[in-house]
C-alpha cells in the first residue's frame, strides 16, 4: 500500500518537472529567437525552425531520458546534477511523441479555433500540411513491425535537415519588410538590436533553458514511472496522456495567448511545425542513438495520429480557415481519445 504522502511527493516532483519543461522551452525560444533576429534571419525561418525546434525540446529531452537515460545522466553530471540512469523505457519515448502530435492537432488547434476561428495561409496548405502528412505516413510505415531501427531514425533526421534547408532557401526568395517582424513581441525585436550585453543574456537564456529542460525531463520521467508502477498503470498510458500533454504546454500556452492577440499564423505554424519536428527530429534523433521498440503502443494510437494529419487538411483547406465547429470536433476527438486510452488501461 502506497502512503498518500509518497503519492503527493511524486505529484509535486511531476509538477516541478512540467514547470521546468515549460520555462526551459520559453527561455530557449526567447534567447534563440533574439539571436536569430539579431543575425537578420527572416521571421518565416525563425517561426518554422527556431521556435518549432524550441517547443519540441521538451519532447526530445523526455524521449532521450526514457530511451537512453545514460545520455542525459552524463552531461547532467558535468553541471553537478546526479541523475539516476535507471532502465530505458522506449514505450514512453514513442508514446510521448505520438501523444504530443495528437494533442498538437486535436487539442491545441481545436482550443485555438474555439477561442477565435483561425485564418489559414496558402503556404500552410500547399507546403507544411503535405510535409506533415508525408512524415506521418513514413513514420507509421516504419512502425509496421512496431520498432524504429537506427537506420530508420537517421532517415528521419535527414528529412528534418532537408526541411530546414528548404525553409532557409525559401526565405531568401521572399521579401520581408520591417512590418513582417510584428508577429514577434516588440520586446524581442528591441532586445535583438541591443549590444553585446544583451547577446550574453540571450546566450545565458539558451544555456539555462537547456539545463531546465534536462532536469525537468528527468523529474517527469522518473516520478511518472514511479506513479505508474504504484498504481499499476502501463508506462505507455502515462506517456500518451500526462507526458504528451505536459510537453505540449509551451505550444498550448502560445496558442491561448496568440488567439487572444489574433495571431492565427503563429498558432497554426507552431502546431504543425512542432508535429513535423517531433516526427523527424525527436524520434529520428532518439532512434538514431538507440533503436526504439514498442511494447504497448497500439495501432489505435498510430491510427489516430495519422488520421488527424489527414483530417486537418480538408478542415483547413476548405475555406482557408479553421472554424469554431471544426475546432469543437478536434477538441472532442482529443478528449475522446484520452478517455479511451485511460479507460482501456493497456
Amino acid at each position: 500500500m502506497v502512503a498518500p504522502v509518497e503519492i503527493a511527493i511524486h505529484l509535486l516532483w511531476l509538477i516541478g518537472g512540467l514547470t521546468l519543461l515549460y520555462f526551459g522551452a520559453e527561455w530557449l525560444v526567447k534567447g534563440a529567437s533574439e539571436i536569430a533576429l539579431r543575425l537578420g534571419v527572416s521571421p518565416l525561418v525563425v517561426g518554422l525552425t527556431v521556435v518549432a525546434f524550441g517547443t519540441s525540446m521538451p519532447e526530445l529531452l523526455v524521449c532521450l531520458k526514457a530511451n537512453s537515460p545514460e545520455l542525459i545522466a552524463a552531461p547532467a553530471g558535468w553541471l553537478g546534477w546526479q541523475i539516476d540512469v535507471g532502465d530505458s523505457s522506449p514505450d514512453m519515448a514513442l508514446g510521448n511523441v505520438v501523444g504530443s502530435n495528437i494533442f498538437n492537432i486535436a487539442l491545441i488547434l481545436g482550443v485555438a479555433a474555439l477561442i477565435r476561428p483561425l485564418v489559414v495561409h496558402s503556404q500552410l496548405i500547399k507546403r507544411e500540411l503535405p510535409i506533415l502528412l508525408v512524415a506521418s505516413v513514413v513514420f507509421v510505415g516504419m512502425m509496421h513491425d512496431m520498432q524504429l531501427e537506427r537506420w530508420e531514425g537517421m532517415i528521419l533526421v535527414v528529412g528534418i535537415l532537408l526541411y530546414i534547408v528548404a525553409n532557409v532557401r525559401l526565405s531568401k526568395k521572399a521579401r520581408y519588410t520591417q512590418e513582417r517582424f510584428e508577429e514577434f513581441e516588440k520586446e524581442a525585436i528591441e532586445h535583438s538590436r541591443e549590444g553585446w550585453s544583451r547577446l550574453l543574456v540571450d546566450v545565458g537564456l539558451i544555456v539555462v533553458g537547456i539545463g531546465a529542460l534536462v532536469l525537468g525531463a528527468d523529474w517527469l520521467v522518473e516520478h511518472g514511472e514511479s506513479l505508474a508502477l504504484h498504481f499499476g498503470v502501463p508506462e505507455v498510458i502515462i506517456s500518451l496522456t500526462l507526458f504528451a500533454l505536459g510537453t505540449s504546454l509551451p505550444e498550448l500556452a502560445t496558442t491561448i495567448v496568440a488567439s487572444l492577440k489574433k495571431q492565427g499564423d503563429i498558432i497554426t505554424g507552431n502546431a504543425i511545425g512542432s508535429c513535423v519536428f517531433n516526427l523527424l527530429f525527436v524520434l529520428g534523433a532518439t532512434a538514431g542513438i538507440k533503436p526504439l521498440k514498442a511494447g504497448a503502443l497500439s495501432w489505435l494510437d498510430l491510427g489516430v495520429m495519422l488520421g488527424l494529419a489527414v483530417l486537418i487538411i480538408p478542415f483547413m483547406g476548405s475555406r482557408m480557415k479553421l472554424s469554431r465547429a471544426e475546432g469543437a470536433i478536434l477538441t472532442i476527438i482529443a478528449i475522446t481519445y484520452s478517455a479511451v486510452v485511460i479507460l482501456g488501461q493497456r
